[in-house]
């Protein structure tokens, strides 16, 4: 199998080294720096499947024009804001594709895919798998799941090219299973990246932080169950029934029938669990307006808020979410970001180690 990723950073990164690793022949667009150091010294992976570097069935380069041959998938992972531009600058690529999928974090992906491409050579992605870079040719493997990664057919169903794209991923240490309902599995994760980002973003803001340690703290946990509440209201008005696709960090079915003050016990122990496997992270989302840059804000959160003044439902938790973000990103863009100090360890109480 041969794969191009159209925009490796860290997701796109860790799924390359992993793809590469287990025999596929993988090359990854990204940008210049990234580039050169892999070149140099290979891809440096490190997490909690183990460090390696990365160096055999991998190839990098910094523009689509330069990725040669002939691919079996092309999977686009540059931001939301940049699939048009980027989608623009790969019309070489467009001839030498025979699947293209994204694992971005908006609905509006295989639309704008099918356009680039045509519908019948686009199939449905999602993944929960996470990973940051540390550095030019390294990268941080800092989230999974028990199934990580979906795959399917827009229109719903499985198919070969589905399966096989799925077997891939599966024999790379990605658990990963065909959807009947990819788009069901797309607007669930939807909802779990709003919950994540809109609670993490402005309970934290500039301050950094992860999830993890937020849900150490009472009153952030409820802000999250709150924000949680209101977005599953209009995802349940979508016709969506809870499946728990990427559980344990999302758990839907069990959310629907607890008590307020229960679902602010379990999302303090979903922290606690996080930070006994070390999964401490941070949203893209977050990370991005901590750097100055525009966040997606609107192809997650925004999304959400349509379908909610679409089905006339009030989420006024959300909404002022979205506008303390909206808030963040305009300072931050114009003042360059911050530079962040990690926390300090946090207890169980949720007290700082260092009083």
């Amino acid at each position: 199998m041969n794969i191009c990723i159209l925009g490796a950073g860290g997701l796109g990164s860790v799924l390359g080294a992993w793809l590469a690793e287990s025999g596929v022949d993988v090359t990854l667009v990204a940008r210049p720096v990234h580039v050169d150091a892999i070149r140099a010294r290979g891809l440096h992976l490190e997490g909690f499947r183990g460090d390696l570097a990365v160096t055999e069935n991998l190839r990098a380069v910094t523009s689509p024009d330069e990725a040669t041959g002939d691919f079996d998938y092309l999977i686009l992972l540059v931001k939301a804001k940049d699939t048009a531009t980027t989608l623009a600058s790969a019309a070489g690529l467009r001839d030498r594709v025979g699947v293209a999928l994204s694992m971005q974090n908006t609905v509006s992906k295989e639309d704008e895919l099918a356009a680039w491409i045509g519908p019948d050579r686009v199939i449905g992605a999602s993944t929960i798998e996470a990973g940051t870079l540390v550095g030019p040719g390294a990268v941080r493997h800092v989230a999974t799941a028990p199934v990580s990664c979906y795959f399917g057919e827009v229109g719903g169903g499985s198919s070969p090219r589905v399966d096989a794209i799925a077997a891939a991923f599966d024999a790379a240490g990605f658990a990963a299973k065909a959807a009947d309902d990819i788009l069901h599995v797309e607007w669930e994760k939807l909802l779990q990246i709003s919950a994540v980002a809109a609670f993490c973003a402005s309970t934290f803001g500039a301050l950094g932080g992860s999830f993890a340690q937020a849900l150490a703290v009472r009153e952030a946990a409820e802000h999250y169950v709150q924000i949680a509440t209101e977005l599953f209201a209009v995802y349940r008005a979508m016709g969506f029934e809870p499946a728990d696709f990427y559980a344990p960090f999302s758990r839907f079915r069990d959310f629907e029938g607890e008590t307020f003050d229960e679902s602010v016990e379990q999302a303090m122990a979903l922290g606690r669990d996080m930070r006994s496997r070390n999964f401490i992270g941070r949203p893209s989302l977050h990370d991005d307006l901590l750097r100055g840059k525009a966040t997606e804000l609107e192809y997650c959160v925004g999304a959400y808020l349509a379908e909610a003044g679409k089905h006339g439902l009030e989420v006024p938790t959300v909404l002022s979410a979205y506008r303390v973000v909206k808030s963040l990103e305009f300072w931050l863009e114009r003042t360059g970001g911050v530079t962040v100090e990690p926390l300090p360890a946090l207890t169980e109480e949720g007290q700082h180690t260092n009083g």
